[in-house]
C-alpha cells in the first residue's frame, strides 16, 4: 500500500484522541504493590515502563489508567515520547494517557497513530513540557475517506474537522496489516562477509578522506515550522540525530543528502549518513566525500568514526571538536596491486604514505553483511 500524503488532510490532536494527565506514581508504590499492571512515566526506555503494579491499588489511589489498549505520551524528561500500551496501563505524572472513541480504537488504528504523533516530537525539544492545551491543539496530517466518485467525503456534523473531513481509519488499519505481510528479508547468509585482516590497514586522518566542515550551528528552538521540509540533524544518537523537519532558509543552502554527520557534543561521536538535504545544530560537523565513495563504504566509516570515538574522546575533557580536523583518524583497509604489495599514490592524496583507502572493499563488507543487500532499496 502506498502512502499519499499529499492528500491527506489536517486534523486538530483533540479532534482525534482524549486525553488523560497523569498522577504521581513512586518507585516505593512499585515495589510495595506488586502486580502485572503496567506503569508508564516520561522514559523511553522499554516503551517508557518503569515496572508493574496492583491495578486494584491504582483504583483505590485514584490513579490515571485505561484497561484497554491506549497510547502514552511523556510530558517531560523523553518529553513528546509516543508509546503503545497493548494491555493498558497506569500512568505517573510525568506522563499522559491518549485514548481513542471505543468504536475506531483498534491496536494497529493505535500503531499507524503512534507513529504520526512521532512526527511532532520535534515541537517538545530543549525542556519544552508536553501540556494538555498544546498537545490539544498540535495537528497531524492524516488519511481522509472518499465518496465512490473519488470526492472526499463530508460529515454534515463536522465531527473531526472544520471542513467535514473524516480520518480514514480502515486505511490505518489496512496499512499496518499490511506491513506484517512483508517483513524485511535478505539474501545474505551468515558467514559470507570477508575477512576484516585489520592487521593490514593503515592509519588515515579523518581530514585527508573527506571534506569537514562545522555545519550550519542553528538553533533548533528559533526554527519556524509553517512548511517544513529541510531535516534538523542535532547532537542526538536518536531517529539518525535528525530532531524534525525545519522550514527552508532562503539564504542558507541545506547541506546535500548522502553526507555523514557527526555529532561533537551531547551524544558524542554519533555518526549517520544523512539521506535528506538538511541543516545542523551547533557542534554537528559535516563530512562530504567524492561521488565515488558509495554509501556503503559510508556506512563503514560511520562505524569507524563511532568505534574511535567510545573511549578516546569525551565532553569537558578531551573534546572532539577540538581535534576531528586535526589529527582524529583511524585505520582503514587499504588498496593493494595485483602482486598484493600496497597501492601507492604518487599524490599522496589520502596520506604521508600514499595509501589509499580501499573504498570497494568497504562497499562489499557492508553489502554481504544481514540485509546489506537491501542497501539499494535507500542508494
Amino acid at each position: 500500500m502506498n502512502l499519499n500524503i499529499a492528500e491527506w488532510k489536517e486534523f486538530a490532536v483533540s479532534a482525534i484522541l482524549k486525553i488523560y494527565n497523569g498522577k504521581g506514581i513512586t518507585k516505593e508504590e512499585i515495589e510495595d504493590n506488586e502486580g502485572d499492571f503496567t506503569v508508564v512515566q516520561s522514559g523511553e526506555e522499554n516503551n517508557g515502563v518503569l515496572g508493574k503494579i496492583n491495578k486494584e491499588y491504582c483504583k483505590k489511589m485514584n490513579y490515571t489508567l485505561s484497561e484497554r489498549p491506549c497510547l502514552t505520551v511523556a510530558r517531560s524528561g523523553s518529553a513528546g515520547f509516543v508509546s503503545f500500551q497493548s494491555d493498558g496501563c497506569v500512568v505517573g505524572d510525568s506522563a499522559k494517557i491518549l485514548l481513542l472513541e471505543k468504536d475506531v480504537a483498534t491496536n494497529n488504528r493505535y500503531l499507524f497513530l503512534r507513529t504520526i504523533l512521532t512526527a511532532n516530537r520535534f515541537k517538545y525539544a530543549y525542556g519544552r513540557k508536553v501540556t494538555e492545551n498544546k498537545y490539544m491543539r498540535d495537528v497531524v496530517r492524516l488519511p481522509i475517506q472518499y465518496n465512490n466518485d473519488g470526492t472526499p467525503f463530508i460529515d454534515n456534523t463536522y465531527k473531526y474537522s472544520d471542513e467535514g473531513y473524516v480520518p480514514d481509519w480502515q486505511f490505518m488499519e489496512n496499512y499496518i496489516k499490511s506491513l506484517h505481510y512483508k517483513p524485511l528479508t535478505t539474501q545474505n547468509r551468515i558467514g559470507y562477509t570477508p575477512n576484516l585482516g585489520t592487521n593490514n590497514w593503515k592509519f588515515f586522518y579523518l581530514k585527508d578522506i573527506c571534506n569537514i566542515t562545522m555545519g550550519n550551528k542553528l538553533d533548533f528552538s528559533n526554527m519556524t515550522f509553517d512548511d517544513p521540509t529541510v531535516n534538523f540533524v542535532g547532537r542526538s544518537a536518536d531517529d539518525n540525530g535528525v530532531a524534525g523537519k525545519v522550514d527552508f532558509i532562503d539564504d542558507i543552502q541545506p547541506y546535500p543528502s548522502g553526507s555523514i554527520t557527526v555529532a561533537l557534543g551531547g551524544s558524542l561521536g554519533s555518526s549517520y549518513v544523512q539521506t535528506d538535504d538538511f541543516y545542523t545544530s551547533q557542534n554537528v560537523s559535516v563530512l562530504e566525500f567524492e561521488d565515488t565513495v558509495t554509501l556503503g563504504a559510508k556506512l563503514f566509516i560511520t562505524t569507524s568514526i563511532m568505534n574511535e570515538c567510545k573511549y578516546k574522546y569525551f565532553p569537558f575533557g578531551r573534546e572532539l571538536n577540538t581535534h576531528i580536523r586535526t589529527d582524529f583518524g583511524f585505520a582503514l583497509p587499504i588498496q593493494h596491486n595485483g602482486d598484493g604489495t600496497p597501492f601507492i599514490d604518487n599524490t599522496y592524496k589520502y596520506s604521508d604514505e600514499g595509501y589509499v583507502p580501499d573504498w570497494k572493499f568497504m562497499d562489499k563488507y557492508i553489502k554481504l553483511l544481514s540485509y546489506g543487500d537491501r542497501l539499494s532499496d535507500v542508494e
